[in-house]
This record gives structure tokens, sequence and C-alpha cells, in this order.
């Protein structure tokens, strides 16, 4: 027999990996740099530069870039930076991954540590954690259709099924010139600077994806006069742009995740050739799906009076969206400098990155644990170490609320830093607040049996004969008319009319006559 047949498009999560990676290296400090006598602040972030998807295997390559901010041997420039890279290369194993799979790779570093060897050699080591969730489209079948014929006798189900509409990574790109003020020198040498992204926010519009949000720039640098004195400068840039979609609409439901992966942040001459302007160019690599819900009619069973039908099912999982939740964690702490560093005489700049220790579904939601990793650079009173830096962890729990949800569903969560408050209330104590945005989606597995094959064969006219032509039945609690038809060789409607029946199970202990329908 003939189905007609629906295919579903879904991003399916075929597996996970993690692994964490040792880098060590040691750096000698460039010729055109000053000694180094003690460190200051340092950072570091993971470029990935290539992936290679294999039969089980993901091959990652990238580097670990760091920035070194660090007190010199100079009388007249006290204060210098470097930066460097350590290549490394790694492999994740996934089971059954294959070629054309699609993997989301992401990093964070543990910790970070820079020695001092000797004046002119450093050492730095860093502890990695590289992570991969490995997805597939595929599309599944449905039976929507049995062909028409007499005596065919087919049950149809409503399944509201969650179909990915769009899937597609893209790239936003945010360009903008930032004037120092008039009361500023003009720039000699860029020392430190950092791009912190606050309250991005996506969300879809007709044909079109939103991406707005604020870039937070900070730049430490040496001013262009005799002095040669520290000066920074802190600007909050809005940005806001939107990406081509076409068939996108409000009703849908945008799952986009987003990481940087280029930042440029250079001195420019102004319109006069001195150096006054700032050019920031700001690059996010955006991995998009777009799902959309849609009640399907689905065909369940199917058989016949006048012959002998034989199905065949598969076994399948759809899913449904459970919820999207954005959840808000508020987290505050006072930092103290530690007896033996320089007190705060004013506070310069403050960062601060998100790391997810622990995730795990719980009866009520999501439960989460991670740290808010803060870093004060400050200004302090002696002028041989003009400036210091501190460096907190700060640990938090939440539960992000998810009703209904079960040890089966599928999440996906995202952690960002909302907002950030550092107030000095004194030469040694900092108040930190802090806004943390857990951003989750949760799927609900819903399996099914899925019909893929009917075989026709002619009825056992002989044995059908023995069968008795009238049949009295007590009904069971949740009995379906259904059931009894195709088990006695009649229709639905013939058990309706013969016994005055509206609804399409029986009660407990109702009696009710079956007339066969073929003798």
């Amino acid at each position: 027999m003939e189905l007609t047949k629906r295919f579903i498009h879904m991003n399916r999560e075929k597996g996970k990996a993690l692994s964490q990676i040792t880098l060590d290296d040691d750096f000698n400090v460039p010729d055109n740099k000053p000694d180094v006598l003690r460190l200051i602040q340092d950072k570091g972030e993971i470029k990935i530069e290539e992936t290679s998807l294999g039969p089980g295997h993901i091959w990652i390559k990238g580097v670990l870039r760091f920035q070194l901010l660090f007190r010199s041997d100079l009388k007249e420039q006290k204060v210098s930076s470097l930066s460097g890279e350590i290549p490394f290369q790694e492999s994740l194993n996934v089971d059954g991954l294959e070629e054309y799979d699609t993997a989301r790779i992401r990093w964070q570093i543990e910790d970070l540590s820079v020695g001092i060897i000797n004046s002119r050699k450093l050492s730095v080591r860093a502890l990695v954690e590289l992570s991969a969730v490995v997805n597939e489209i595929h599309d599944e079948e449905v039976a929507t259709e049995a062909e028409v014929r007499e005596g065919v006798e087919t049950l149809m189900d409503t399944r509201t099924i969650l179909q990915l509409f769009y899937g597609k990574k893209d790239t936003y790109r945010f360009k903008e010139e930032i004037m120092l003020p008039s009361n500023k020198p003009n720039i000699r040498e860029v020392l430190w600077k950092s791009v912190q992204l606050r309250g991005v926010e996506t969300r879809l519009l007709e044909n079109q994806i939103l991406v707005k949000g604020e870039a937070l720039v900070f730049v430490l640098y040496l001013g262009e006069e005799e002095e040669e004195r520290l000066q920074w400068l802190e600007s909050a840039l809005p940005f806001s742009g939107t990406l081509d979609c076409d068939g996108c609409g409000e009703n849908m439901t945008l799952d986009l995740n987003y990481d940087i992966s280029a930042v440029e942040l250079e001195p420019r001459p102004d319109y006069d050739g001195e150096e006054r302007m700032l050019h920031l160019e700001l690059v996010l690599d955006l991995n998009i799906h777009i799902y959309q819900e849609e009640q399907i009619q689905v065909l369940e069973d199917v058989y016949a009076v006048n012959c002998r039908l034989e199905t065949e099912y598969e076994s399948a999982v759809f899913e449904q969206l459970l919820i999207k939740n954005s959840s808000k964690c508020r987290v505050s702490d006072r930092l103290t400098v530690p007896e033996n560093q320089e007190g705060i005489l004013q506070l310069c700049a403050s960062e601060g990155t998100i790391s997810i220790d622990r995730s795990e579904i719980v009866a009520e939601g999501i439960s989460v644990e991670g740290t808010l990793v803060v870093q004060l650079l400050y200004v302090t009173a002696d002028d041989r170490n003009p400036l210091s830096a501190l460096k907190e962890m700060i640990p938090f729990r939440h539960l992000i609320e998810v009703p209904g949800i079960t040890e089966q569903s599928r999440y996906q969560l995202e952690a960002c830093l909302e907002q950030l408050t550092t107030v000095m209330l004194d030469s040694s104590q900092v108040e930190v607040k802090a806004v943390i945005s857990l951003n989750s989606i949760v799927f609900e597995k819903n399996p099914m049996p899925r019909l893929v094959r009917v075989t026709e064969e002619p009825l056992d006219m002989e044995a059908l004969q023995e069968r008795p032509g009238i049949i009295g039945y007590i009904g069971r609690a949740g009995d379906r008319l259904w059931d009894i038809a195709k088990e006695n060789f009649t229709t639905v409607d013939n058990i309706r009319k013969t016994n005055g029946l509206t609804e399409d199970t029986l009660k407990d202990g109702e009696k009710i006559l079956i007339i066969k329908t073929v003798g």
C-alpha cells in the first residue's frame, strides 16, 4: 500500500566531547622591550585557527594569545607591556562523528600563570578546557496519509513537532571611531586594551535577525608629552544591526550563540594627522538556529476489513520546545588588597569573565554552578610602582526554573556578564556587584513509533467465517474503539451506530455489541 510521507527537518545533537590541555612554554622578552622587574596583570584568550572533522575525531589547531602588563627597569617609562602566542593542536574523540557533521568548539582558560625566570625570560603556563558539541541536520520521514481505498480504515493523530527552519553560521561586524576628549594628550603608545560585551540581545523580526548590545572599551596608554604620564580612556559604544533571513518571523524561536572571533582596537591619526583617534572593529561569529513549531496530522495506524494489512514501525524521537529562558543571577562580594600589595588610589578598569563549572537537570529546573573572575587595574600612591592589579574568583550558584523538565530533556546554556560595577570603599577594599545572564533553551524529547511500511495480504476467509457474527464485549477503562474494531473486522462507525456511542473510548464495565462487517 502506498503511503504519503513528509520530511521533518531537525537539528539533532549527536555527541559531546571535553578535553583539558596544558600549554607550557618559555617566552623571551623582545629586544625592543625593557627588562621585566615585576608583573602587574596578565590576560589570555584562545584563538581557534582551524578545525577538521573526520570519522570519530575533531582536530583542533589554535594558539593561546597572552598579554602582559609589567613594571620595567626604565625610569622614564615605569610601565610597559608585551604580548605573545603559544600554538597547540588537540584531538577530541566523538563516537559516530562523520565528516559532514557540524561542531561548535568552546574554550575556557581554567588557569593562566606567568612567572619571571629572569628579566629577559618568562614562563607561561595555562590550563585550557576545550569542549565540542556535535550536531547533525537530520530529516525524519513521517506518514501523513494512506492510499484511499474501499474497506480501508485509517487512524490519524495530531502531533506538535519542532522543525529546524534555518541553520547557518554567519558573522556580524561592528566598526566605530573613538575620539579622545580634548583634555587627553595624544597617544604615544598603547599599553593595555580590552573590549567587553554587555547586554547582548538577539531576536527575530520579519525576515531579519536583530543583534544589539554594548561594547565597553578600555585603553591604557602613554601620553605624547614631556612627562609621558599614564593615561586611560573608557567608552561604552552601543551597537545594533540586522541580518537578512528570508521567511523568518517573530512567531518562531531563535537560538543564537556568538563568539568574539576578532577584535581590532588601534590608534589612528585624526583629520589633523594627530594620534587622537581609536579605531574599533569587532567581529562576532554567529551560530544561528531558528525553530518553528507546527501541528501536523500523522498516520498512526491503518487496517482493512476486506484484506489483511501488515504494518511496520520504526522508533523515532521528535522534539518540542519546552522553554526558552533568560534568568538573572546577582552576585556581590568585597575584594581586599593583600597586605604585601600597594593600596588603591584610583580604580582604572574592571574586567569580568564567567565560567560554568557544572550544570545539571534537577527536579525544579537546571542547577548551575560557576565562577565570576574579576580583574581590577588601579593606580597606587607609590611612584615606584604606579599601577597594580587585583584578581579574585567569586563563586555563584543559581537555579533556572524550568517547569516540566525531565532527565530526558535536552538543554543548551549560555552565560554572559550583563553588568559589572566596582566601587572603591577605601584603599584596601572594593565592592563588586554583578548581574549574570544565564540563557537557556530546553527541548522535550518525544519518542514515538513511526509507520514506515504497509503490506497487503489476502484474508484467511476460512478462519474469518469461523468467528461469530455478533460479539458481546465488556469494556475496561480507556479501551479504544479503534483497537476493538480492528481486532473484530469492523469499523469504528459501525460500533458507534450499533451502540449509540459518541466517545472514542469505553468506560469501565461498559457493555457493547460488535457486529462483524465481513463474513
